[in-house]
């Protein structure tokens, strides 16, 4: 059930949340609310994989 939980935030994620390896982002330069969804988007994928 978790998984399960887990996959339907990552589809909610990929189209709410902006993607930011298309943008070429520098991970030095973002700011701290681009680096929260950057985790949160890594926090739910990987937990969706697992």
């Amino acid at each position: 059930m978790k998984k399960r939980i887990f996959k339907i935030l990552a589809k909610i994620n990929k189209s709410v949340f902006p993607g930011f390896g298309e943008k070429q982002l520098d991970m030095s330069k973002a700011n701290k609310f681009q680096m929260t969804i950057i985790g949160w988007r890594y926090f739910v994928t990987k937990n969706s994989l697992d």
